[in-house]
């Protein structure tokens, strides 16, 4: 069984919300993935709520935590001035050039 994303699927990662591949339970993750990097404090009660209608609270603490690890090794990252090897694009983040 394969899992996780294709290359091609991953390629339109920006446009998960309306792209017909994702599926709702993977246009959630991200759009969750997506509140909480850029305004963790906006995830309201109704968005746990749709959250609540794919996920497992289980699976609801460890999307959480895992968001939480990869916003902290981003910043972690930054503050080392550690070189990337791609830039991601699609992100709403204002650009620092």
């Amino acid at each position: 069984m394969q899992q996780g994303m294709t290359d091609e699927l991953y390629e339109h990662v920006n446009q998960y919300h309306d792209h017909p591949d994702f599926t709702e339970r993977e246009r959630l993750a991200a759009r969750f993935a997506e509140q909480y990097a850029l305004d963790h404090t906006g995830i309201d009660d109704a968005l746990w709520e749709r959250m609540r209608e794919h996920f497992s609270d289980v699976e609801m603490v460890e999307l959480t935590i895992t968001c939480g690890f990869c916003v902290g090794i981003g910043r972690a990252f930054q503050v080392l001035d550690i070189a990337r090897d791609f830039d991601v694009l699609w992100s709403r983040e204002p650009s620092t050039d």
